[in-house]
């Protein structure tokens, strides 16, 4: 069912990459509830992707851009505006990646070049993208720019790695640049801290299958879906938000605010054999 919220709203829209993906069903929210959006992924994403298929299906053109590259996110400002006629009303980042993750480093044994690059395209990233934005004045007074966080920002979850530290300065930056851009332009920046979701990126952390079942187990109102996320991602682009800046807000079904659940604790004794080396030894990394 469509409300209408985001008619006659401009948008883009980082990070799809296929219909698993938060930003997908972002983009297919966002349009149903009649916005006018473009997309933008990285050109090897763009050229391996389906991304296509999604600018085929919403008639919306894709934008290709490393969101690390400043010149490339100044690009897809001004090429979007030129394709939609006007300044932005949203913008999602939606957009994560460790390398150190992929490589199976632990926390204690980081290649600190990788985390370099962990944070520069899971963090910096969103900074770049705002500061480009801003100085060529894209975003419309009360427009909205969001990024997908996680509760690894401010707690420990085993297997998340650098990611964590990437998030945690995600968060930072939507307040600091919140402060900002909400005193100038009435702009407004937050992160929404989702549930532990099966996308492509997702399913990359270490025991990702595990952890979704024990975030299930411990939320009062389960795991929340990347379906659901998108519809709470709309409302943060709607106008019912206007005052909603510089928070990080959490989208999990309640699991932030629970200790330990009755489901969790009765899976909790289970053994950590496939945890442990050669020796042993438990593997907390």
């Amino acid at each position: 069912m469509s409300y209408n919220l985001l008619k006659g709203k401009r948008g883009i829209i980082f990070g799809a990459l296929n219909e698993k993906s938060i930003a997908w069903k972002v983009a297919e929210k966002a349009v149903e509830e009649g916005a006018t959006i473009t997309l933008s992924n990285t050109p090897v994403a763009v050229r391996m992707g389906t991304v296509s298929a999604l600018s085929e299906k919403l008639h919306c053109e894709v934008i290709p851009a490393d969101a690390t590259n400043v010149e490339d996110l100044e690009n897809v400002f001004k090429r979007s505006m030129e394709i939609l006629g006007g300044k932005i009303d949203f913008v999602l980042h939606s957009i994560g990646m460790s390398p150190n993750v992929r490589k199976h480093r632990t926390y204690d044994d980081l290649d600190y070049k990788l985390l370099d690059t962990t944070l520069d395209i899971s963090a910096v990233s969103f900074h770049k993208m705002i500061q480009s934005a801003k100085k060529r004045d894209a975003i419309n007074e009360y427009g909205s720019i969001l990024a997908l966080s996680y509760v690894a920002a401010q707690r420990t979850f085993y297997g998340y790695n650098d990611m964590a530290d990437a998030k945690a300065l995600l968060e930072s930056i939507a307040r600091s640049f919140g402060y900002i851009y909400g005193r100038e332009h009435h702009v407004r920046i937050n992160t929404i801290s989702q549930s532990p979701t099966m996308t492509t990126a997702g399913s990359g952390v270490k025991g990702m299958d595990k952890l979704f079942d024990f975030a299930d187990r411990m939320s009062p109102l389960g795991n929340a879906s990347a379906d659901e996320c998108a519809d709470y991602c709309i409302v943060m682009f709607s106008d019912l938000t206007r005052k909603v800046t510089m928070q990080n807000l959490y989208h999990d079904g309640g699991f932030s605010n629970v200790g330990m659940s009755l489901r969790a604790m009765a899976t909790y004794e289970k053994g950590l054999d496939e945890y442990k080396d050669e020796n042993g030894n438990i593997i907390y990394g």
